[in-house]
């Protein structure tokens, strides 16, 4: 069991850290030198689907870490 939860975790540090670096930024040049540059706007189609899985793997990750420290500690799951 601590295996599996051991290669799960390691999968979903992999696919967080390509999730958060799939993310377009908001900035432009011109923000770097004081210009105003906020639009703000609504995510949609491909960005959303990759903000929301974002989310869904760092909660998968978190759920994951305690998981282990859980078994690791007090022998539990």
């Amino acid at each position: 069991m601590g295996k599996i939860l051991l290669v799960l975790q390691i999968i979903i540090s992999f696919l967080l850290m390509a999730s958060i670096l799939l993310q377009q930024r908001g900035t432009t040049l011109g923000g770097a030198f004081g210009a105003e540059s906020a639009i703000f706007r609504s995510r949609r189609g491909p960005e959303r689907i990759l903000f929301i899985s974002t989310i869904v793997f760092a909660v998968c990750f978190v759920i994951l870490a305690l998981l282990s420290l859980l078994k690791d500690k007090f022998g539990w799951v």
